[in-house]
């Protein structure tokens, strides 16, 4: 008799697209396991990633605003949570594999530092040869969590995480064969993302008072809608209808809703993130890091993992603590490390 699994495995087989990936077809992990006798492997990809302790420290890590007092602005934990909703979206419409699609959306902000991008900056700057947040995501996944045996996650989970990073400046589609995830998967995962923060920051940065309607710009908000859900409504079906017409062989959007959402993630550094009303906290910040980064390496018995230290060097095992911590953390420790405790006297 075959197990709950086997007939998952069956019905994604029978339901989703030729083009989709199958669990069955897996290329495998980084150490081989027994199956599951219920969940395929992209769904255990997916619960793996929710259960972890990485994913839990999100809900404490800047997205654009450091330490906002109002209760609904975006934290790191919220935007991963309408990327995965917009992936599954355009996912679902298209009949691909939908846990596979989520895990990756679930697990691609892993590895990000606390105080946001600017976070990121410092400990590029600290690190020897440089730091950036979708390599820290899979060290976490393969190395890190569970003790050092990491989450032991399939290759196409892995391989979405990879090359979900854009930057500045890169385009979600029409990339080079080596930057593009090479399930059709993965390739949701960059368009779901700029779809997610576009739309989010232009909501907090309005709520924060530094940006109105009226400051956006023209013809992007003529071409995609004027409120945050018509936007997202726009750029999904886009993306779904462009991608259906190219029957399937890449993530795709037409030209001139790329060319509005570029113009809208131009507009937002320019307007928010580095715009020095809201980033003048991250030079605070990235004082934060640069002392903690310069305390642990001194007291390296003390804050340190050991068996890192001892296979990757001293800054692998900095780079692991200091970019792990919550912003919260962060700010804990610097004060316990560097502010003096009043001296009581009975």
């Amino acid at each position: 008799m075959s197990t709950i699994r086997e007939q998952l495995e069956a019905r994604e087989q029978e339901i989703l697209a030729p083009q989709a990936a199958r669990s069955a077809q897996s290329r495998g992990r980084l150490r081989p396991e027994p199956e599951d006798d219920v969940r395929p492997a992209f769904q255990r990809d997916r619960d793996r990633i929710i259960h972890c302790k990485a994913f839990r420290r999100l809900k404490h890590k800047t997205q654009v605003f450091f330490a906002p007092t109002g209760d609904h602005y975006r934290t790191r934990l919220t935007h991963t949570l309408e990327v995965s909703q917009i992936a599954r979206t355009i996912a679902k419409v298209l009949r691909l594999h939908e846990e596979l699609t989520e895990a990756i959306a679930l697990g691609h902000d892993l590895g990000h530092t606390p105080f946001g991008h600017a976070g990121e900056r410092v400990i590029d700057q600290l690190m020897p040869g440089g730091f950036n947040h979708y390599e820290q995501s899979l060290r976490i996944i393969d190395v890190l969590e569970n003790d050092g045996r990491g989450l032991n996650l399939t290759w196409e989970v892995r391989d979405g995480i990879a090359k979900h990073s854009k930057g500045k400046s890169g385009a979600p589609v029409g990339v080079s064969d080596a930057l593009r995830a090479s399930t059709i998967e993965g390739q949701i995962m960059r368009v779901a993302d700029l779809i997610a923060y576009v739309n989010h920051d232009i909501d907090d940065a309005t709520r924060a008072g530094l940006l109105t309607q009226a400051d956006l710009p023209r013809e992007a908000i003529r071409v995609l809608g004027g409120s945050s859900s018509a936007r997202i409504s726009a750029l999904v079906r886009d993306v779904v209808t462009q991608t259906l017409a190219s029957d399937l062989s890449e993530i795709r959007m037409s030209e001139p809703i790329l060319a509005a959402v570029l113009d809208l993630r131009r507009f937002l550094f320019d307007a928010v993130y580095e715009n020095t009303t809201a980033t003048a906290e991250f030079k605070k910040a990235a004082d934060i890091l640069t002392g903690l980064w310069e305390k642990v390496h001194e007291r390296a018995g003390e804050f340190l993992d050991a068996r890192t230290i001892e296979q990757d060097g001293l800054d692998a095992a900095a780079r692991d603590f200091v970019a792990g911590m919550t912003d919260r953390y962060a700010v804990r420790l610097f004060e316990q490390l560097f502010i003096p405790k009043p001296w009581a006297i009975d």
